[in-house]
Order: C-alpha cells, then structure tokens, then sequence
C-alpha cells in the first residue's frame, strides 16, 4: 500500500527515529557518570581485546573504565550481578555459570568479536612426522586421535608421576579446565595422565614453548586466536564428532558420567551486563560492531608476544596500524575522536 506523502514522511522520521540508538554517539551509562567495568581477562587475545575496548571507550565515548582480574567463571558471576559490566571474549555456552546467567535473563552476547576459532587437544607436528631440518624423528606416526592415547603413555610421561603421562590442562578457574577434566574422565584417560594445571596463562605458554624449542613430545589443550599458533606447528587430535548432549556433560564439571564429544563451533562474542545491554545503547552498537579478524589478531598477539609487549601496548599500535578495522566499529564522530586522541 502507498502512504499518502504527509503520512510517508512521518513514517521514514519515525523509522529513523527508532533505528537512531544504533549510531548514538553520547554513552547514557558514561554521561551518568558511572564506570564501566570489564573484566581483566588473562590469556592474550582476551587481554588485548579489553584494551581495545576499554581505549575505544574512554578515548571514543567519554567514559571512565576500570578492569577487574579475575578467572572466567568469576567474572561471568560477577556480570551477572552487575559488577562489571562487560567481558571482552565470552566463549559463549561453554561455561554452567554463563549458560544459567544467560537463562535467567541477566547477561546479553553481542557481536562475533571472533570469527573461525578452534580449539583442542595438540601435540608438535614434530611428534607425528618428524622434522627432518631439526633432526626428530617421529616419536608416534601413528598418534590420529584421543583414542590412541592410552598407547603413548610413556612418550608423554609425566616427570613427578612417570607411571602416568602428563595432559596440560588450562589453568584452574578457566572454563576449559572444566571441560578438559570432565573429558579425561569421558575418555577413559583419568587413571593414566596426570591432570597437570599450569597456574598462569603464561606458565601455559611457557611450557609448551619450552618444549616445542626443545623438540620435545607435549600433550596439551589449545586454541587459537593465540601468539603460538602464529609461530609453531601443531597438530590438533581427532575427538568423537560434536554432540550437543554429551557437551553438556562436559560443561558441567560435576556430571558424574561425561562422554565424549568435541567443542563445538566456538561462537565468541562480547558479554554485557543486563543493565548496561538495556540502558546504553551507543555502547551496545559499538560492542555488536566490535570484531577484529582472526588472521589480523593472530599477527598482533605474535608481535606482542615476540616483542615483549604488554596488552595496552599493542592496543596503540592496533590503533595506528588498522584504521580501516576499529572505524568500522563507531560512528565517523566517534571515530574522529580517537583519531584525534593522543597517542
């Protein structure tokens, strides 16, 4: 049907009327002024992710920010209750505390802030076929999957416990050290590995690189956006075929009887708070909008990994290096403002 143009035009201003919060560009939360904040995540793509933001948010929209540390189960809790307001990367469905936050209404996922990651179970490409230039041979060229693990209990023989192997797990209070735990439960694999937990991220990093250089056999969870998977070769063991009820009992870390499953495909968005997803809807634009290229972050967390650089660090030279990225993000006076900001 044809409006008459008098009702037309009252129609386009009502419809821009409405759609005009996507591209507000003053914060209600920050012109409030109330801080908002995000929770300090502690691997290297979540870290420079929250700087991003946090730059994009004081620089672009005014606002004062605080970081708040914590491991991922903590914060995911702590947004739920509205104590910080936004979590940079949310592996999302993959934590209990996020899915039952998410039901009942109290946190909101937006954007795809990472798009083609994985994760799994590793091993060096060395271990399976060798490294002619390094002078390896292959340790285990029949290693294919999970399954094969109870056969390479020696080739990854734990040094405190040299009856069992050793499986490098997440640190504690990361989700996947969940997940991982209730998976060497599901794979029969709990009386012969050694659930090892590294207590940093960086201690995670470390000791896989350590024994990566030294052309050692590592059995380890990893994924990727990361610096190593920039830098090295891995191979990722085959897992039984994702599925969505057997996932559940690896989410839940208390699942008596876990079977087996592999991730499915990650959905990585950012994680708002109720209260800031309704009442601020500038910043929520920016946050659906936010997303940074897998190959592009790889190639910034390699460098500030090589370069011993810190997150914030590495956020500056985001900003000058890739326009065309972070303005897609923000309106143009938004983006005018941290164009001008000072660096």
């Amino acid at each position: 049907m044809t409006l008459p143009r008098p009702l037309a035009c009252i129609a386009l201003l009502a419809s821009l009327a409405v759609s005009a919060p996507a591209w507000a560009t003053e914060a209600p939360w920050c012109k409030a002024g109330k801080p908002v904040k995000l929770g300090g995540l502690n691997w290297e793509s979540g870290a420079l992710l929250t700087e991003l933001i946090r730059t994009v948010l004081e620089q672009g929209y005014g606002c004062q920010t605080e970081t708040v540390p914590g491991n991922t189960v903590t914060l995911e809790n702590a947004l739920a209750s509205n104590d910080i307001q936004i979590i940079a990367e949310e592996w999302v469905g993959r934590s209990e505390a996020w899915n039952k936050a998410a039901s009942a209404g109290k946190v909101k996922a937006v954007g795809k802030v990472i798009v083609g990651a994985t994760e799994g179970w590793y091993v060096p490409d060395y271990v399976i076929n060798g490294d002619a230039k390094r002078g390896i041979k292959a340790a285990a060229p029949k290693l294919k999957a999970v399954s094969d693990l109870p056969g390479h209990i020696a080739l990854f023989r734990d040094a405190e416990e040299p009856a069992k192997g050793r499986f490098l797990n997440c640190p504690t209070g990361w989700t996947c050290e969940g997940v991982n735990s209730q998976k060497l439960k599901a794979y029969k694999l709990e009386g012969s590995y050694v659930n090892f937990r590294p207590g940093t991220g960086a201690a995670l990093d470390a000791e896989i690189s350590s024994a990566y250089q030294r052309g050692k056999p590592i059995l380890f969870y990893y994924w990727a956006p990361t610096a190593l998977m920039g830098k090295y070769k891995f191979i990722k063991l085959q897992e039984p075929a994702y599925n969505e009820a057997c996932f559940k009992t690896l989410a839940n870390k208390d699942h008596p009887s876990p079977c087996g499953s592999a991730a499915p495909e990650a959905l990585i968005q950012t994680a708002l708070s109720k209260p800031l997803a309704d009442g601020d809807p500038a910043l929520t634009a920016f946050l659906t909008r936010f997303n940074v290229p897998i190959e592009r972050l790889n190639q910034s967390l390699a460098h500030m990994a090589d370069n011993k650089l810190d997150a914030a660090a590495e956020a500056k030279l985001f900003f000058a290096a890739q326009p065309k990225v972070w303005q897609a993000w923000v309106p143009a006076d938004v983006a005018a403002k941290l164009k001008a900001a000072p660096k």
